[in-house]
């Protein structure tokens, strides 16, 4: 293997190409802006916010950077309520109260040479600390992270669904790499994870979470950059049908709906026309697979007059 490496290839333009090359491996094809994002986030070691709508590939970006990193990739779904118990750590109760028996049993054994009452509290002192170490720690998602051998990638998804209690419980973390376990002491990362956090924009996400974050918002992609995706996870799909399919699904994006079609969906009306072997669209077909596109029965209803128009327009894209 040839390992010579020129000037270029160690130029910033020449890194951002080869995580987007990398990414592109995985099948998640990006924007120059979501491949300088990942670069960033691996060279200044900060943690990235993804904005955007629903369905942009915003939790595929971590999976696919993990893939192409070789690393593990540590997910947290945030909910309402969810606290540090669920997401840095547990205490092992049973293990604990077993210690607790096991103690007890060889109490005699401990305290034999003890005179009086302090050297008896003494000795039981030195065994304190014992029910609150590591041996005793189930971590969770965020403790993982720090504790992974290799690395990892850490995806906090959907952090707009959290409450802002827990947003500020996450600042030392993102600043530092590093969480304070009050038994315990200050646990740091042995390798710093690439940390993703996700938004739908459900709620306003704080300044001080944004300040320690590379922001990075992902629209719906344009016409090129969707045929790309399609023709990357659908590739059996011939083009002509994967511009017409793209081209209708960037037109229904313009009509005001109550969930407009993800990405994913795109892809799955590919493999479904694909399955039904489609060689164009036409207006029956478009109908009796709508369903593929919208989920809602309103949004179905209510382009269904407009539909002849955007198959016609879809006909002739190029």
């Amino acid at each position: 293997m040839n390992t010579h490496t020129t000037a270029t290839d160690d130029t910033p333009r020449a890194a951002i190409d080869r995580v987007k090359a990398g990414l592109a491996q995985t099948g998640y094809i990006c924007s120059d802006s979501i491949a300088t994002a990942v670069f960033l986030a691996q060279s200044l070691e900060k943690p990235v916010l993804i904005e955007g709508p629903p369905g942009v590939g915003k939790t595929e970006l971590a999976k696919a950077t993990a893939e192409s990193l070789g690393k593990t990739l540590i997910r947290m779904q945030c909910y309402e309520g969810l606290d540090e118990s669920k997401a840095l750590y547990e205490w092992k109760y049973g293990k604990q109260l077993l210690y607790t028996q096991v103690l007890k049993e060889k109490l005699g054994d401990l305290m034999e040479g003890a005179i009086g009452l302090q050297a008896s509290m003494d000795r039981l002192h030195e065994f304190d600390d014992t029910f609150f170490n590591v041996e005793f720690l189930e971590p969770r998602p965020l403790l993982k992270a720090l504790w992974e051998e290799h690395g990892a990638v850490l995806l906090i998804d959907e952090i707009d669904k959290s409450d802002q209690e827990f947003e500020a419980f996450l600042l030392e973390l993102l600043q530092d790499y590093q969480i304070s376990i009050p038994e315990i002491g200050t646990v740091k990362a042995k390798h710093v994870p690439v940390v993703f956090l996700t938004s739908n924009n459900t709620r306003e996400i704080g300044d001080a979470l944004k300040r320690r974050c590379i922001h990075l918002y992902i629209p719906f992609p344009d016409t090129h950059l969707e045929q790309k995706i399609v023709e990357s996870r659908v590739p059996e799909l011939d083009a002509t049908v994967r511009r017409q399919i793209v081209s209708f699904v960037q037109e229904l994006r313009n009509v005001e709906l109550k969930k407009v079609p993800a990405v994913s969906e795109t892809i799955d009306w590919a493999r479904t026309l694909l399955l039904l072997n489609a060689d164009e669209l036409d207006t029956d077909l478009v109908r009796s697979t709508l369903n593929i596109l919208l989920k809602f029965q309103d949004d179905i209803e209510n382009i269904d007059g407009d539909i002849v128009a955007m198959t016609r327009k879809a006909l002739g894209a190029r």
